[in-house]
């Protein structure tokens, strides 16, 4: 009986022994996920490896936006735009939701929350004519440019706050540097292209740019190298007019002092399209 009472108590005391390793790994899972939790619910705590994780999550959120092209040329600037068509029922906007005028010598392309990205556009676009009142000149591309992102790093650096979900290529004509073409991100950081893209897919269409842009490029060529791009990050083997955004900035043809932007009308996206042998081929008609 004695011996029956010794080997029942072993056994749990061997029981009790393993519930606690099982406590103890559990608990280790849990702090694992607290510890981890503990560094990406404000903007402003840093992970031990340095990291802003809400910084981060708002970049990866871009990266599900439509995609955006910006191609340096010899005239000026290219900037193509994805449409996305979320609903049939959704009425045709007459205004782009992809490319905005900021002044007459400046656009910008948006990938990214719309919402936010109506915040920057419209205190951009205030920026630039208080500027003009002040100064009786453009605003600087690149001045403009440092003004949106010191508000977009100012929303990464205070409690309270979440980074602005919105990237940005913004294509400028100054005289102090001529056409321009530039990159933003949520984080503020910013920098100059000849060749970028920004939203779905964009290190597959980096590639094709780096393999496929060259120095000196024709407007012609431009818009068709945006097309090709975008076609490709659509993952579509030929695309429609009304899927598209093309927007061009160059200097008038009658006065070379003036920058114009250019949204392509449908028949021109066709014309592109045509070009680059990316339209859809037209239905056969019928015959009675």
């Amino acid at each position: 009986c004695e011996e029956g009472v010794e080997e029942r108590e072993r056994e749990r005391k061997r029981e009790t022994k393993s519930e606690g390793k099982r406590s103890d790994s559990h608990c280790g899972a849990s702090v694992g996920v607290i510890m981890s939790r503990r560094y990406d619910s404000r903007t402003t705590i840093f992970s031990p490896e340095g990291r802003l994780y809400q910084v981060e999550y708002a970049m990866e959120a871009i990266g599900q936006a439509g995609s955006c092209v910006g191609v340096f040329c010899e005239e000026g600037v290219v900037l193509a735009a994805e449409k996305k068509v979320t609903s049939k029922l959704l009425e045709a906007s007459k205004t782009s939701e992809k490319v905005y005028v900021i002044d007459k010598h400046i656009v910008c392309a948006v990938a990214g929350i719309t919402a936010d990205a109506n915040i920057l556009i419209n205190q951009a676009r205030l920026s630039a004519q208080r500027y003009r009142l002040s100064y009786q000149e453009p605003i600087p591309v690149e001045y403009l440019l440092q003004l949106i992102c010191d508000t977009k790093q100012g929303y990464t650096q205070f409690g309270g706050l979440r980074p602005f979900g919105v990237s940005f290529l913004f294509a400028g004509w100054d005289r102090h540097y001529g056409f321009q073409l530039y990159q933003s991100d949520p984080s503020g950081n910013y920098g100059g292209w000849k060749a970028t893209s920004i939203g779905a897919n964009s290190n597959a269409a980096q590639s094709i740019l780096k393999s496929d842009y060259k120095e000196g490029l024709s407007l012609d060529d431009a818009l068709q190298l945006a097309t090709k791009v975008l076609s490709k990050t659509m993952d579509s083997t030929t695309l429609a007019a009304d899927k598209l955004d093309l927007t061009t900035l160059i200097k008038s043809k009658t006065d070379p002092s003036l920058v114009m932007a250019h949204s392509l009308s449908e028949a021109e996206l066709d014309a592109v399209l045509e070009e680059t042998g990316l339209a859809k081929p037209k239905p056969a008609e019928e015959t009675a």
